[in-house]
């Protein structure tokens, strides 16, 4: 498999298409926002659960992650390549949980974690930095997701939502 896998490859290798996002990651330009979007087409449907499932689910997919991420990134022979987007999953769902379905949170939650997750202020960019293999993939979008779930809750504390 090369660097650049294609459609076809993924799906022949079920670790290798959950890491890039049943495909959204291979997106030509910026596969991060596509896997993204397509992690949110998901979460509207996840965030029908109750909320102990839906962190359950959450959880699992993060412990899933750490270990497909790593996988994928050894298969290509890259540290966490453009093209692996289950992580961006996991950050934006941990970003979008206990959240309505509604245009304001899909708008909030959906802009703040690309932004935290594109520019990554610290401590994001120590641990994207300092973290190794499918842990250090995953990490810096888990910080993404916790710092926009806190953020959320910071406006809604003041008011401004």
């Amino acid at each position: 498999m090369s660097n650049n896998p294609t459609f076809s490859e993924l799906l022949k290798s079920p670790v290798m298409l959950l890491a890039f996002g049943f495909g959204s990651g291979l997106s030509p330009k910026a596969p991060g926002t596509v896997g993204s979007l397509f992690g949110l087409v998901l979460w509207v449907f996840l965030a029908k659960l109750s909320l102990p499932f839906y962190l359950g689910f959450v959880t699992v997919s993060t412990l899933v992650g750490i270990y497909i991420c790593g996988a994928a990134a050894d298969r290509l022979g890259v540290h966490d390549h453009g093209g692996i987007v289950w992580d961006e999953f996991v950050g934006l769902w941990i970003a979008m949980a206990a959240l309505p379905v509604s245009w304001l949170s899909i708008t909030l939650g959906f802009g703040l974690f690309r932004l935290f997750d594109i520019f990554k202020p610290w401590p994001i960019r120590w641990m994207d930095k300092n973290i190794s293999g499918g842990l250090g993939i995953m990490i810096d979008d888990i910080a993404a997701g916790v710092a926009t779930a806190g953020s959320i809750g910071l406006i809604d504390l003041l008011g401004w939502i």
